[in-house]
């Protein structure tokens, strides 16, 4: 198994050295921003490093909107950060499930997914993999619960779609944490990355607020963490504070490799 962070986009491979570790993840744009990505200045570098690396898409993209000004350009940038993510070499891309308004039908986000991967496939596929990541709130929300991921994913799973789970979300959205790995694979058939963080907040808070896996302010037992790595047997990757990632991944490494 290979752990890693999500690091500054600036110079990835340096970063990832500093932590001494296996798997990177970054962003390629603003996350914040609908800018199309642009060529990495050390891209050629990071796909021929033996590191394998993911990307993760902006936080404004939602698929599943029922608001064209929305899904309309989050469409749009699905596929331009899978294509820059194709052109680094990257495994794939990391994309939340997104949500529908108040009083909107769930059911027609999960059909705004399916056509996103339909709309795609016309034109010979994602560049690389989609991995949709579950989310820590929201009524309304695509990822929030194991209920719609199945509904989701009798849309989306003849497409290939991939799964990144997040711990700490799915802490925060009321999961239970030592069956959550056998659910999750139970409805997807598969997980593509781990992100392994702790969290700030107590259990089914719904706020998605990141802490250290070890020597934090987090509220689940770092040893659950560990165990929920080992079970899914899928690359690791920490969102947690830059200063102590270091340490997480070692961590992790170690409770992984005497498992």
């Amino acid at each position: 198994m290979k752990i890693g962070a999500h690091v500054r986009d600036d110079d990835p491979l340096s970063a990832v050295a500093e932590r001494e570790a296996e798997v990177l993840q970054f962003f390629l744009s603003d996350p914040q921003g609908w800018k199309a990505p642009k060529p990495h200045p050390h891209g050629e570098a990071i796909k021929e490093s033996p590191v394998e690396v993911f990307i993760h898409s902006p936080y404004l993209i939602n698929v599943a909107s029922l608001n064209n000004r929305i899904r309309i350009p989050s469409r749009k940038n699905v596929t331009q950060h899978a294509n820059g993510a194709a052109e680094i070499g990257a495994k794939g891309l990391v994309v939340h499930g997104g949500h529908v308004g108040a009083g909107a039908d769930v059911e027609e986000g999960l059909v705004n997914w399916r056509k996103l991967f339909e709309r795609e496939q016309e034109k010979g596929g994602f560049a690389v993999p989609i991995l949709i990541e579950n989310t820590a709130g929201g009524d309304n929300a695509m990822t929030r619960d194991l209920d719609t991921i199945a509904r989701l994913w009798d849309k989306v799973g003849e497409f290939g779609a991939g799964f990144c789970f997040d711990t700490c979300h799915a802490y925060a959205a009321g999961w239970d944490l030592t069956e959550a790995v056998k659910k999750v694979k139970a409805i997807t058939g598969r997980i593509d990355l781990v992100h392994l963080n702790n969290s700030r907040d107590e259990f089914g808070s719904t706020r998605d607020r990141h802490a250290n896996v070890v020597g934090g302010d987090g509220t689940i037992d770092p040893e659950v963490l560990a165990a929920v790595a080992a079970e899914a047997g899928a690359p690791v990757v920490v969102e947690t504070p830059a200063d102590g990632q270091a340490a997480d991944i070692a961590f992790v490494r170690e409770r992984v490799a005497s498992a």
